[in-house]
């Protein structure tokens, strides 16, 4: 006997907002199956104004609310039981952050909870990212974000460390980072990675997503530092219509993939890793993982 149910995650990233939808089938005497059902990207990229004027623009808060009071409707259609919706940078940093999701709770019904970059390396972390990493094995798991890019060091399946920088694509794109930046995130992880060998890294976000799926490389396999470094200059010699035309890209992809490319080219070289792993896994799976923990646990205390 299965008992399925639905739930949603809303993600509000810096570069994009995205609605996940998962059927979450619980087997007797089986683990769980996580099935994704729907994914809806919108590419809202508040953080280009944020980082720029510290603000939401009524423009694109407008578009917010059009998105949330869409994505309510779609969440009704699929019949979900739970949900829950995520800001990251972005709305933490905006002056108005809190105003808009008021707002938007008033004319959509969700509930935006802002998170921190802790918070959110945590919520990715309740995904199946352990079962992923080899318990006697060492990886860095990387999250590039429009706005922020966060660490979590894994070594005999224990978390060691994890950090966030306010080092993101958009950040980058729109020349907000400043090069001490990169300088504390270069000490970070060789601080914490200077005893380790044969450290591998985890990516996560839709860059490193894109690229993995453009390599043609089956699930489970990784990419080579080698690999990533020649795609990187492949990118960087393209103009932003040539990677629209020639590479297939999204036009909100096209511009962002560049500095993420650098970012985790960094990371590896810094760590002194030759592969990146591609599980496919981000803030939307964690959230719908922590809402089915939270379930569980909450049967359990009545048992």
């Amino acid at each position: 006997m299965l008992n399925i149910e639905k739930y949603g995650a809303v993600d509000i990233g810096s570069n994009a907002i995205r609605l996940l939808v998962v059927s979450v089938i619980e087997q007797n005497g089986k683990d769980t199956l996580f099935k994704k059902t729907s994914l809806v990207r919108v590419p809202i990229r508040l953080g280009a104004e944020v980082f720029l004027n510290g603000k939401i623009s009524e423009a694109s808060a407008n578009r917010m609310i059009d998105a949330m009071q869409a994505f309510s409707l779609l969440m009704k259609t699929h019949n979900v039981k739970r949900f829950r919706a995520c800001a990251t940078s972005a709305m933490r940093e905006a002056a108005n952050g809190l105003q808009v999701a008021e707002t938007i709770k008033a004319k959509s019904g969700i509930n935006i909870n802002i998170i921190d970059g802790k918070e959110e390396a945590n919520i990715i972390a309740s995904t199946n990212l352990k079962s992923i990493i080899e318990a006697e094995k060492v990886s860095l798991y990387v999250d590039v974000g429009g706005g922020s890019t966060e660490f979590t060091l894994f070594a005999n399946g224990k978390t060691l460390s994890s950090q966030s920088f306010k080092l993101g694509t958009v950040r980058l794109l729109e020349g907000l980072v400043e090069e001490s930046i990169w300088d504390d995130m270069e000490l970070w992880i060789k601080k914490e990675t200077k005893d380790l060998k044969g450290i591998s890294l985890i990516g996560s976000g839709g860059n490193i997503n894109t690229i993995f799926k453009k390599s043609g490389k089956k699930i489970g396999k990784p990419l080579s530092y080698f690999y990533l470094s020649s795609y990187y200059e492949l990118i960087k010699s393209l103009s932003y219509e040539e990677r629209i035309t020639e590479l297939d890209m999204n036009p909100d992809r096209a511009d962002v993939v560049i500095p993420a490319t650098r970012i985790y080219l960094s990371a590896m070289k810094w760590s002194k890793a030759k592969n990146i792993f591609v599980p496919k896994i981000g803030l939307s799976d964690g959230i719908v993982r922590s809402l089915y923990n939270e379930k569980v646990a909450a049967s359990q205390k009545h048992i």
